[in-house]
């Protein structure tokens, strides 16, 4: 399939130059971020009205406290004897960029759609945070919820770990590590267009490097800026498949682009999680770019859609005698 024409049209448009500025590979950290959220407004519209948004403070290994905003569905929500369920979610930005409110409208419509939970979590961002301070933040956020979840009444038993492009490989490394170290683990992941690999050279790299909203030269400069090392991206906790093995993790639901560079890694961690006995549903998008789920003012149909795949994915995660993977155990930092 082409690309979307919608799509097409917003490219040209922003290889024009429309907006104004220099691409964010070209700008201060503190900039790309401002510039990137800013641009949320004109591309996705708010998200519906919930029952309530919390702000929350997490306390991380370090003694830091990290924002996160805890997304209340309407009284509609389906409750159980533990409270409701919960999408711990990360959002995407190449650790460099990215926040609570670019991803708002997101999580909003997935604690509508589900109806369930979302805490979003505000991970601390690089050049200022290297590899692996973001994984560390992610890994403190699922052992508070494991912990402490019950006083916000969240259910600790149905637990589901998201994020897009590198918040998808925080989710995926989290359910890795929570399998390492025996924490009761995640009852399903949810992944759109996670960065899986330990190198940026399959087909999809180099056929969609340029003109398709993710640029190499952006994602080089994300990896540039987390990274401590190239010895960093032998790491699986920052390229998945490069973990000695896959199995035993949740069940995965893993969205990808037909236009993302990202596309053919994203396949080949579906096929190796398949393969090594893991249930996961892939769907590609066809004529979509990467982040195209935080465009809805662009496709409207194709974040609708997806959104709502995720939501009823979610759906049958939480429900109840759903089977989820493993046994509850105590955490303990790792």
């Amino acid at each position: 399939m082409p690309l979307d024409p919608d799509l097409a049209a917003f490219l040209e448009l922003v290889a024009a130059g429309a907006g104004g500025g220099l691409p964010l590979h070209r700008l201060p950290p503190a900039e790309a971020r401002r510039r990137y959220d800013a641009s949320t407004l004109s591309l996705d519209p708010p998200g519906p009205r919930l029952a309530a948004v919390q702000p929350i403070g997490i306390p991380c290994r370090d003694g830091v406290e990290i924002p996160a905003r805890l997304y209340v569905p309407g009284p509609d929500a389906p409750q159980g004897a533990s409270g409701q369920p919960v999408l711990l979610y990360f959002h995407g930005g190449g650790y460099c960029v990215g926040s609570l409110d670019s991803h708002d409208s997101l999580c909003r419509a997935l604690a509508a759609l589900t109806p369930c939970r979302v805490l979003s979590v505000a991970y601390r961002l690089a050049p200022e945070h290297r590899f692996p301070q973001a994984v560390h933040d992610a890994q403190d956020a699922y052992l508070w919820l494991l912990s402490q979840g019950a006083a916000h009444d969240l259910d600790s038993r149905r637990i589901a770990v998201g994020g897009d492009s590198a918040g998808g490989t925080l989710a995926t490394g989290l359910a890795i590590a929570a399998r390492v170290a025996a924490w009761t683990p995640p009852a399903h992941q949810v992944l759109l267009y996670p960065c899986t690999s330990v190198r940026q050279d399959t087909a999809s790299h180099q056929r969609l490097a340029q003109g398709h909203l993710l640029e190499a030269a952006t994602l080089q400069w994300m990896y540039g800026n987390y990274l401590r090392d190239e010895g960093d991206r032998l790491d699986w906790r920052f390229a998945p498949l490069a973990a000695p093995t896959l199995a035993g993790l949740p069940p995965a639901f893993i969205a990808l682009a037909e236009f993302d560079p990202l596309v053919d890694e994203g396949v080949a961690y579906a096929e190796r999680l398949k393969r090594e006995g893991v249930a996961t549903e892939l769907r590609i998008y066809a004529g979509m770019t990467h982040d195209f789920a935080r465009l809805g003012n662009i496709v409207p149909a194709a974040a609708d859609r997806l959104r709502r795949d995720i939501a009823a994915v979610l759906a049958r995660a939480f429900a109840p005698g759903a089977a989820h993977a493993g046994k509850e155990s105590t955490p303990s930092p790792p």
